[in-house]
C-alpha cells in the first residue's frame, strides 16, 4: 500500500473496485481524510470460546480528532459538498455523536462552517452542554450548536429537523450542504465498499491459521445508522471476500436495519435483499448510549485483558453481544475465522466517568519509607 501522509486533505478522483463498477452512481472524487489502511490483528477477548479464530480491524484509528468509521463515509460526502458549492455543513446526531464530532472536524479541514443538531434530554435542552466528550473537540472548532429534545426529535424527525435548519441559512445567504445521521445515505455506503477492498489487500499479508484458512469466514460490526453495515455487507457479497456479515444493532430493532439497508443497497442499484447478505441481531440492551453496569464491567475487562478499548455505545455492546451468541450458539461460530471491526467512539467513553468509577479503583498513595534520603531539588519536575 502506498504511503498516503501527503495525500492527506487532497480531493481525488475516485476510482471504484473493479466488482463494484456495476453499482450506480459511483462517486466521482474522494477526499483522503482517513489515515488508511487501518491495522489488522490478532485479539484474544477474554472468554472467547477455544474454536473460534478472532481478529480485529482498528477504524478507531483512523485518526485522532476524525477516529471511527464515519471518516469513511465522510471521505466521499465531504467531496460532494464541495462539490456543490457548499459552504457550511449540516448533520444531526446524539448529544455524544461520533459521526458529528468527525463531522465538525472534518468540515473545518476544509474550511467550512458545521452546524450541528444535537439531541438531548427535554430538562437540559436549554443549558449549556458542557464540554464532556465529543462536545468538547465540537466547541472547540467552532461548531455551531443546536439543541433539541428527545420527545421534539420523535415527533418531528431528523430529516425535517435539519430541512429547517437549511432553510433558515439559505434565507441568510449560506449554501449549506446536509448530511444524514451518521453519513448513513448510499453515497456515504461508498465508504465501507472501499473497506472491503482494503480488507481483501489485508487478508493477503495475514498468515493462515493452523486449520489453513486463508480468509476470513465472518465480520462482526455495531450498527447505528445502516451505512457501515450496507457498505460491508453488499461489499463482502460483490467481491471475492464473500465473508457473513453480522451486524449487532445499537438502537431501533432488527427490521428497522434490514428495511433501512435495504434503501440504501437499492439507491445504487445493488440488485441484492439485505436479508440475504446480513444477519442483523439486536444488542440495544436499554436503550441507544444507555448501558448496564454489565456492559461497561465487559470494557473494562476487554481494556485490562487486550488493550484494546471499546465504546460504550457502539463496539462495547457489538462485542459484548457477539460473545454472547458466540456462547449461546456455539454451531454458529465453531471453526470459524471472525473479524471484529472496531468503529471508534473512544471520547463516548468520558460520558460514563461516573459509572466506570467504582470498577476502576486502582490507585493507591506510594509508600516512601522516612529512611529513604530526602533532599530539596533532586527530583525534577518536567
Amino acid at each position: 500500500m502506498e504511503n498516503q501522509s501527503f495525500g492527506f486533505l487532497s480531493k481525488k478522483p475516485y476510482t471504484a473496485p473493479s466488482w463494484a463498477r456495476h453499482l450506480s452512481p459511483i462517486p466521482s472524487h474522494v477526499f483522503s481524510l482517513a489515515h488508511l489502511p487501518t491495522p489488522i490483528h490478532k485479539w484474544n477477548l477474554p472468554n472467547l470460546p477455544k474454536e473460534v479464530e478472532l481478529w480485529i480491524k482498528r477504524d478507531d484509528t483512523t485518526g485522532m480528532q476524525l477516529s471511527g468509521n464515519k471518516v469513511r463515509k465522510l471521505e466521499f460526502l465531504m467531496a460532494d459538498a464541495v462539490a456543490q458549492g457548499a459552504d457550511c455543513v449540516i448533520t444531526i446526531g446524539g448529544i455524544q455523536s461520533n459521526h458529528c464530532r468527525a463531522t465538525a472536524v472534518a468540515s473545518k479541514y476544509l474550511n467550512l462552517d458545521c452546524y450541528l443538531i444535537l439531541r438531548t434530554s427535554k430538562a437540559l435542552v436549554d443549558k449549556d452542554p458542557g464540554l464532556t466528550g465529543n462536545l468538547l473537540v465540537e466547541r472547540l472548532v467552532g461548531a455551531h450548536v443546536d439543541l433539541v429534545s428527545k420527545e421534539e426529535y420523535a415527533k418531528v424527525g431528523s430529516v425535517m429537523l435539519t430541512d429547517l435548519l437549511k432553510e433558515k441559512l439559505i434565507r441568510e445567504g449560506r449554501r449549506p450542504y446536509v448530511i444524514p445521521v451518521g453519513g448513513s445515505n448510499s453515497l456515504g455506503t461508498w465508504g465501507y465498499i472501499e473497506a472491503i477492498q482494503e480488507i481483501e489487500r489485508q487478508q493477503l499479508d495475514i498468515s493462515s491459521d493452523s486449520t489453513g484458512k486463508p480468509g476470513f469466514d465472518d465480520i462482526v460490526v455495531a450498527c447505528g445508522s445502516g451505512g457501515t453495515i450496507a457498505g460491508l455487507s453488499l461489499g463482502s457479497w460483490l467481491s471475492e471476500l464473500k465473508a457473513k456479515v453480522h451486524a449487532f444493532s445499537v438502537c431501533d430493532n432488527p427490521d428497522y436495519f434490514y428495511n433501512f439497508t435495504q434503501g440504501l443497497i437499492d439507491g445504487m442499484q445493488g440488485g441484492v435483499k439485505a436479508r440475504d447478505i446480513a444477519d442483523i441481531l439486536d444488542a440495544k440492551s436499554q436503550g441507544y448510549a444507555l448501558t448496564t453496569a454489565e456492559e461497561l464491567e465487559f470494557v473494562k475487562e476487554v481494556a485490562a485483558a487486550t488493550g484494546v478499548i471499546l465504546d460504550p455505545v457502539y463496539s462495547g455492546k457489538a462485542a459484548f453481544g457477539m460473545l454472547k451468541d458466540m456462547n449461546d450458539n456455539p454451531g454458529k461460530w465453531e471453526g470459524r475465522k471472525v473479524l471484529f471491526i472496531h468503529t471508534g467512539g473512544l471520547l463516548g467513553l468520558y460520558d460514563k466517568a461516573d459509572q466506570l468509577a467504582p470498577m476502576v479503583g486502582n490507585f493507591r498513595q506510594m509508600d516512601i519509607a522516612e529512611s529513604v534520603p530526602r533532599k530539596d531539588g533532586t527530583g525534577k519536575m518536567f
